[in-house]
């Protein structure tokens, strides 16, 4: 049987179930038919797939240390190889080669078609997005400034980025097969392939797709001139500290970047995007749930928590990834680490514990929250369900079209997945134990590490698959390994690298898996495509990262005012927090913030009251689309993600999954997810023009304009008597 769906929205009524998927938006969205003779694995394929992934893994990487983090999308890759495809069928040769043996082969076997395009893009989806495992590398050699080979990077990489893969074909007929779990984001490249594909002929009073995507393609990529290069501000319009130019109240209220974002709206498709995805593929009842979570925690809980002075918040900043002593100044990190790279604990209790900005305490509350949360949710609302597919996976009789059309290609054996896991815990195990002094971490914590994943991978995907939301493991994994191991730094971000990451990847395997479940890809074609893809993205990544590393010599660094590394940061500011001091000292029975740890059994309880309340009153269909783990969870992604990212996100969402889905549904069917793809391709191609033109060269413009949020004291403490420079005293 089938998964349940959790919004009424997004369902067709299952008691006459119709041949296409249950889900309307899928209905409306993937093609039901199928054209096995198509030639998949092509040279074409090969060389055009292959050479996305150099180049985004590239890109992205180039980018990623960059203030403004920019992640060029595979959709750009995804347009960009049609004209190249079709070029090659169009003038490579059509001879047959060894003719008439079991060899026999062709460089152009006919049209490019859409079949070896998905397979393409699963190559450029693999380098599409950041190799979190190169974190470990950042923190090492950049913060701490201590030795990490390139060969045990490369073999940390390569592990973690491989272990997804086989958590996801042990997890795929949970994740992929179910017509339920439907991971709304491929909507977008589907339809995209489908205007690239198909023919459409163009009605009087309406454009086709393939013209709309055009349209808007030109027009993204005519803008981001403005946010990207000329007119900064428009990532974030803080009109609010415009008005009230000293005051920090004002400012902390109005700005987007440090502050509550009150009014500031961010008017750059990077700026809505960034984190939390398009706002144009989240189904309606995942953005109002962000909405509701995020309203919460930004503006009760902080607000509240800051202005009675919880944990002398006053002291701080309102918002800031940054650590503090307890008179507001900069903790000196480097101070407490002594020779053997280990916590220095005479220096610490010298120096006194370590305080967080009242956002930065609540978002870790939150993280303990979402994690028990996601648990709980799963078990009580698709408990049931996981267990019978499990009981009936080889025996299911109720599918959608598309995996009863998936079912006539040859599968790809469970074996072959398990022999991957077995393989990269063996080499993750051998690398911590030979190069113990690098990572620190033990061979136990690896096990322990792929332990957690193998538990999480199916609650956590059963979150994404049905809400276009993933929620990491990060707090949970340093949580643990913080307790179980402490005053190891390197140990720490390495576990949550194998636990976290490794789950991560996993998610994206099986996003990939069902983008080619909708296509109709043979299943051990996608196989070979996503281990090559992962194979090639990894060493290109940190080819790339070890290059910058070594060459910009302020790199991460507060005085560099390009190559910031904003994600980095945080990673190493969890290092200090759960590695090198420990749980203990900040949250356990020694710490300053052991009150937090509340939020777990709210986290859990939170679930129950809404199954108790939908079990109460079943009529009331709208408390089944109250998610607990989305809502809790809206704000895990801040920092690095500031308010106006999701003040703007929920906006745009608003209006596409609410006013224009139910207002006008044909128009919203037909170019939601292309408009989405056109946004994406148009901005990543003037972002890396401008980058190419102006950006290597030096050239800026200096102006008001060009000032990010216009809020200087937005980062400014409000207690009375503390110092900071370029904030006014309060007395």
């Amino acid at each position: 049987m089938n998964f349940s769906v959790t919004s009424r929205d997004d369902i067709i009524d299952e008691e006459d179930p119709p041949e296409n998927s249950p889900v309307e938006q899928v209905a409306l969205t993937v093609p039901t038919g199928d054209d096995p003779s198509l030639p998949v694995v092509t040279f074409r394929m090969w060389v055009l797939g292959i050479i996305s992934c150099v180049v985004l893994s590239c890109v992205n990487q180039f980018f990623w240390y960059r203030s403004e983090p920019l992640i060029i999308s595979s959709i750009s890759a995804q347009i960009a190889v049609v004209p190249l495809g079709r070029l090659m069928a169009a003038k490579i040769t059509r001879r047959v080669f060894l003719k008439g043996s079991r060899f026999e082969f062709t460089l152009n076997p006919g049209p490019f078609n859409v079949k070896e395009h998905v397979l393409i893009t699963i190559f450029a989806n693999s380098g599409s997005g950041i190799v979190n495992a190169i974190h470990i590398v950042t923190v090492v050699k950049v913060f701490y400034r201590r030795n990490i080979s390139f060969f045990v990077s490369l073999i940390v990489v390569i592990t973690t980025q491989v272990l997804g893969l086989g958590w996801a074909g042990i997890f795929r007929r949970y994740l992929v097969e179910p017509a339920a779990m439907w991971w709304p984001s491929n909507l977008v490249q589907v339809s995209i392939f489908r205007a690239l594909h198909e023919k459409e002929e163009r009605s009087r009073r309406r454009l086709t797709r393939i013209q709309f995507f055009i349209i808007v393609f030109t027009c993204s990529f005519a803008y981001y001139v403005f946010p990207g290069y000329i007119f900064k501000m428009l990532t974030s319009l803080s009109w609010v500290c415009w008005i009230f130019p000293k005051s920090v109240l004002a400012q902390q209220l109005g700005s987007g970047l440090y502050g509550l974002s009150l009014g500031a709206l961010g008017i750059d498709w990077s700026t809505i995007s960034s984190y939390l995805g398009s706002p144009l593929a989240s189904p309606w009842f995942a953005t109002a749930n962000i909405a509701v979570g995020f309203f919460l925690v930004m503006y009760v809980l902080t607000p509240i928590n800051y202005w009675l002075n919880v944990y002398n918040a006053k002291t701080f900043p309102l918002f800031s990834d940054e650590l503090f002593k307890k008179n507001g100044s900069e903790y000196n990190i480097s101070s407490i680490v002594n020779s053997d790279f280990k916590l220095d604990l005479k220096t610490y209790n010298q120096e006194g514990p370590l305080y967080l900005s009242t956002f930065f305490a609540m978002s870790y509350g939150v993280g303990f929250a979402t994690i028990a949360a996601i648990v709980v949710h799963v078990l009580l609302f698709h408990g049931r369900e996981i267990w019978e597919q499990s009981r009936y996976s080889y025996k299911e009789k109720k599918l959608d079209i598309h995996t009863k059309l998936m079912n006539g290609y040859k599968q790809v054996p469970q074996w072959w997945f398990l022999v991957i896991l077995v393989v990269n815990m063996g080499a993750a195990i051998f690398v911590c134990e030979y190069y113990n002094e690098q990572l620190q971490l033990p061979w136990w914590g690896v096990l322990l590490a792929c332990t957690i994943a193998f538990v999480f991978i199916l609650p956590i995907g059963v979150i994404t698959a049905i809400s276009n939301q993933l929620i990491l493991l990060n707090i949970l994994s340093e949580y643990i390994i913080g307790y179980l191991y402490p005053g190891y730094p390197v140990a720490n971000i390495c576990f949550e690298v194998y636990c976290g990451v490794s789950m991560a990847q996993a998610i994206i395997f099986l996003q990939d898996l069902k983008l080619g479940h909708y296509m109709k890809i043979p299943p051990r074609n996608m196989f070979v495509a996503q281990i090559l893809g992962v194979l090639i993205s990894v060493i290109v990544h940190l080819s790339t990262a070890w290059w910058l590393i070594e060459t910009i010599p302020d790199i991460c660094q507060s005085s560099s005012s390009i190559w910031t590394c904003p994600t980095d940061t945080v990673y190493y500011d969890s290092t200090v927090i759960w590695g090198l001091i420990g749980p203990r000292r900040i949250f356990g029975s020694q710490g300053t913030y052991r009150a937090i740890n509340w939020f777990f059994l709210g986290g859990a309880v939170a679930p129950m009251i809404v199954w108790l309340a939908h079990k109460r009153f079943p009529e009331k269909k709208w408390i089944r689309l109250i998610n607990m783990p989305i809502l809790i969870g809206a704000t895990v992604k801040m920092p690095p993600a500031s308010a106006v990212n999701y003040t703007s996100w929920i906006l745009v969402g608003f209006l596409s999954g609410f006013v224009v889905y139910r207002t006008r549904p044909e128009l919203w069917k037909r170019y939601n997810y292309v408009l989405s793809g056109a946004l994406d391709a148009g901005l990543a191609f003037m972002a890396v023009l401008l980058y190419l033109c102006l950006g290597m060269e030096g050239i800026s413009l200096d102006w008001p304009g060009n000032d990010l949020d216009g809020c200087p004291y937005a980062k400014c403490p409000t207690a009375k008597g503390i110092k900071v420079d370029g904030c006014p005293v309060v007395y």
